[in-house]
């Protein structure tokens, strides 16, 4: 059945265009009479009921080009990370009485997307990332930006390398805020 539809869908196609051609008179016939065929205006020819019925023919006549663009964006979401992961990731330090100090060592530029496990807001425009591999990062956002909207994550437009790098990409919050990440610094676990 299948097949039979496919051999019959180019024909019905066809069938506009085959009447067409059969409507309109040879160059010198003449209608009834001796005299040309006219329209309702008294204008000689052929009246255009054919193109606006016929699709293939409008399209034929038509001399505007079209053009179509297909593009395609991928968004990547960043959740906060569950407490517990939190929890987690501090159990491996040293236990100590007093809560545990981070510096900031080595200037990261870019990070991978996918090593990315979880983000905390800091304060000021700072944001916390931890990653999959036990560390976590530093990363300050334009001045003009608060880490508080990023409190339930953010958003990143994926680029062609899949890495979040530093003066290139925008962080966009659930709350509508676009910041671009200036500075990303890894933090590191100090004797205090």
């Amino acid at each position: 059945m299948h097949s039979l539809l496919a051999l019959a869908a180019p024909l019905a196609l066809m069938l506009p265009l085959v009447a067409e051609t059969a409507r309109l008179p040879a160059e010198g016939d003449e209608g009834e009479g001796g005299a040309p065929q006219c329209d309702a205006a008294g204008a000689p020819g052929v009246a255009p009921v054919a193109e606006v019925l016929n699709p293939l023919g409008a399209m034929r006549q038509s001399s505007a080009a079209q053009q179509i663009r297909i593009e395609q964006r991928v968004v990547v979401r960043i959740t906060p990370a569950p407490l517990a992961a939190r929890q987690n990731l501090l159990a491996e330090l040293p236990q100590r009485p007093s809560a545990p100090r981070f510096e900031e060592r080595r200037k990261e530029k870019c990070v991978g997307l996918g090593e990315i496990a979880g983000v905390q807001t800091g304060s000021g425009n700072r944001l916390v990332l931890f990653l999959r591999d036990r560390r976590m990062l530093s990363v300050n956002l334009e001045k003009a930006c608060r880490a508080r909207d990023f409190y339930s994550g953010f958003y990143v437009e994926k680029s062609k390398d899949g890495r979040l790098c530093v003066s290139r990409d925008k962080l966009q919050s659930r709350t509508g805020a676009r910041c671009e990440v200036e500075v990303m610094r890894q933090l590191v676990a100090v004797p205090g």
